[in-house]
């Protein structure tokens, strides 16, 4: 709330500096007007009302917003003083020490009246209701630029020496610290310059536009509002980042539509790109189409990574010899830009074309050797230990599937067999590749540059494509390998590294995460359940185990904690309820295909009329069940069965039970659970007639074996005692 007749008006913020880390641009623009927009609302000087645009270009962190007060409202404090024993007197005077408190307060005697008590006894307190004034703009946005610079997410500082500023800079001598060089600050309150500064720049009302084509050296802004128009008509600046990007976006999609193509589609290069141009302009070059002998994947990735440039597909996603490149100038002939990119990209694709040249003179299988000479990390070896780890591994798995399969036949013994052969080759070659110059130049395409050179000596492609996919899936709503051979291998490798750094006691720890421990356990979960494989889990970390010797501990309780618990949140992102997720994942599935078949039943069987009565029940009866001292019997004695509401209760449940174990079997977890629904009627019955624990103990324990029989038949596929309010 602003104080009463304050005027209000829109403010506007600018820092303009040296040119800005392009990565880190957005983030910055973003975490600039965040911070100012905070502390100005904590200050009273905005309010829920106002209106925030952020502006961030290569040159400049800007906020506009609107209904900023001059000053904000006075506001009601209490202020405790001290224990009323301490404060006055027995005969209610005040004591030195209270006035004292007073004084550093700007207060005098006459304040006493005004004191009130709180508290009894030796607890009572004496407190004084006073009245704060409104910070003042001036002073509100001071404050929040000092903890702004502060907070703003900037991992390497500059230090540099200022040039000119107040009475208190020395020339040459003082020193500031920011992410680059500030040169000038903006801040208008309406029409109305802002007295603040910060980096050894006062607050004044003029800015600079772009470095070449600006129509004005210095803009001088008469009003906060005038901000963004100014910058684009006399700066040639489009300020907002969105703005620009998205004009980015279209010139893009103007210049390959007027070949009859399209433009690659990378989200984190059209942000860096936007970060690079004040206002784009978009051209279209060429490069020798004999470079498209070599793997796009590498030209795409040189072209990207090195020069910004948007590689042209054609629409079969073939790489074109066009390209298209962002400018931050538009000279009306562009020839010279074009020509001076052209000639600029044709070494890079020489160099790429070279690295696959001669990559290929080598084999992949004589470049395994040298992997025993590339340390994989300090407890655990090298790449060549860790290969020979990982196919030891892959071997396993290909065991369990054979184990899994039914009926065994000797075609199936057949073709295990063969994907076994497959998976120990894929799994020898598919790290040699990091030994090639490419994947030395480029290692982001380790696995792909295997599959291309597996591939030009004749392997087959099965082996091929596993050497690619084993990496898969490499992040968040990546592909899943391809094939078989694929899958056990990017099984094996993930579990390797899960297992060995888990043994070695190198958890993730809060938001660090250095191994990437996280995407890997994500990718196994996601294997195992996308691709229905009939695959245990527990029996395969404990298949990992022996494959490290003596050099690890066993991590198996720790890791399968960690494999839940990021299955849960997956669960959860994926929206299943927390609910939904505990009823199923407290029973540890160990075959996570079954996971989303059980959720849906559970979900399901919660929307059923007698859910609720039975998820009460249920948990009723676990409790009851944690609470009995000694063993259980296994059996009910139908003898024992005296009231007729137990008798009732056993009869359904041997029908229900036996239709939900058929259910079950099949894998139809939602029918299993339905199967269920009919003993609502005699459960509610028993726990309104029969007394568990009766004092007969033959009796007492043949009810507490009915009620075991219940819970088992209740919790095959979820605990539902989880739904229960």
């Amino acid at each position: 709330m602003s104080k009463p007749n304050a005027p209000v008006a829109n403010l506007l913020v600018e820092l303009f500096v040296e040119e800005l880390p392009p990565k880190s641009l957005k983030k910055l623009g973003a975490a600039f007007a965040d911070a100012l927009v905070a502390s100005l609302q904590g200050a009273g000087l905005a309010g829920p009302e106002s209106v925030a645009t952020p502006f961030a270009t290569p040159r400049r962190l800007a906020l506009h917003l609107t209904h900023v007060a001059a000053q904000a409202a006075d506001r009601p404090q209490q202020v405790k003083l001290m224990p009323v024993a301490v404060g006055l007197d027995a005969t209610g005077a005040p004591t030195p020490a209270l006035l004292k408190k007073l004084g550093s307060l700007g207060l005098d005697e006459q304040a006493v009246g005004r004191l009130q008590r709180q508290g009894q006894g030796k607890a009572e307190t004496l407190f004084l209701d006073t009245v704060v004034p409104g910070a003042t703009l001036a002073d509100g946005l001071q404050k929040a630029l000092d903890e702004t610079l502060l907070a703003l997410p900037i991992p390497k500082v500059m230090s540099y020496q200022l040039e000119r500023g107040g009475p208190e800079v020395q020339p040459g001598w003082t020193s500031v610290n920011f992410v680059r060089p500030a040169h000038g600050l903006v801040a208008l309150h309406g029409p109305s310059v802002v007295d603040v500064s910060v980096l050894g720049l006062k607050a004044q009302r003029h800015t600079q536009g772009h470095r070449f084509e600006a129509r004005l050296p210095t803009i001088e802004l008469g009003h906060a509002d005038h901000y963004e128009q100014r910058l684009v008509e006399d700066g040639a600046v489009i300020p907002r980042f969105e703005a620009r990007r998205a004009e980015i976006v279209r010139q893009l999609a103007a210049a390959a539509a007027a070949l009859g193509l399209k433009p690659i589609e990378d989200e984190a290069l059209l942000d860096e790109v936007t970060a690079l141009v004040e206002r784009p302009n978009v051209l279209t070059c060429q490069f020798e189409p004999e470079f498209l002998a070599v793997p796009q994947e590498c030209l795409i990735l040189t072209m990207k990574a090195n020069q910004k440039y948007f590689p042209l597909l054609d629409h079969a996603g073939k790489l074109t010899h066009r390209f298209l490149v962002v400018s931050n100038i538009s000279p009306q002939d562009p020839s010279a830009v074009v020509q001076g990119n052209e000639r600029v990209v044709r070494p890079r694709l020489a160099d790429a074309k070279f690295f696959f040249d001669q990559d290929r003179k080598r084999p992949l299988a004589d470049r395994v050797a040298g992997l025993d000479k590339v340390v994989y990390h300090g407890k655990l070896g090298t790449q060549g230990q860790r290969t020979e780890r990982v196919r030891a591994l892959a071997h396993a798995i290909v065991n369990q599937l054979r184990m899994a399969t039914v009926p065994y036949t000797v075609e199936a013994k057949d073709e295990f067999e063969v994907l076994d052969g497959k998976v120990q080759q894929a799994a020898l070659l598919a790290k040699a590749d990091l030994l090639t110059d490419m994947v030395g130049e480029f290692p982001e395409l380790q696995g792909i540059m295997g599959a291309y050179y597996a591939r030009h000596e004749g392997l087959r492609d099965g082996v091929a494509i596993a050497i690619e996919d084993h990496y898969k899936p490499r992040f968040a709503g990546d592909a899943l390998p391809r094939n078989h051979t694929g899958t056990v291998v990017a099984l094996a490798d993930k579990l390797e590294t899960l297992v060995g750094l888990f043994g070695i006691g190198q958890l993730p720890t809060g938001d660090k995460d250095p191994f990437a421990l996280r995407r890997h356990a994500l990718g196994v979960i996601r294997i195992l359940s996308e691709k229905n494989l009939p695959l245990q889990l527990p029996e395969l970390v404990a298949a990992a185990r022996p494959v490290f010797g003596e050099l690890i501990n066993d991590p198996s309780a720790a890791l399968l904690d960690f494999f839940y618990d990021r299955l849960a949140v997956a669960l959860r992102e994926q929206g299943y309820t927390a609910h939904e997720v505990d009823a199923v994942l407290s029973l540890r599935p160990t075959r996570l295909g079954d996971v989303g078949k059980r959720l849906e039943a559970v979900r399901a069987f919660a929307a059923l009329p007698e859910a609720a009565s039975l998820a009460a029940a249920n948990k009723r009866v676990s409790n009851i069940l944690k609470k009995t001292d000694g063993a259980i019997p296994q059996e009910v004695q139908a003898g024992l069965l005296r009231e007729a509401a137990e008798q009732a209760l056993a009869a359904a449940l041997q029908a229900a039970a036996a239709a939900a174990q058929r259910q079950f079997d099949a894998h139809d977890y939602t029918g299993s659970l339905q199967a269920l629904a009919v003993l609502k009627a005699p459960v509610d019955a028993f726990f309104e007639d029969v007394m568990v624990n009766a004092e007969d103990e033959a009796l007492r324990r043949n009810r507490l074996a009915l009620l075991q029989q219940l819970h088992g038949a209740m919790n095959q596929v979820a605990d539902l005692s989880r739904l229960a309010a």
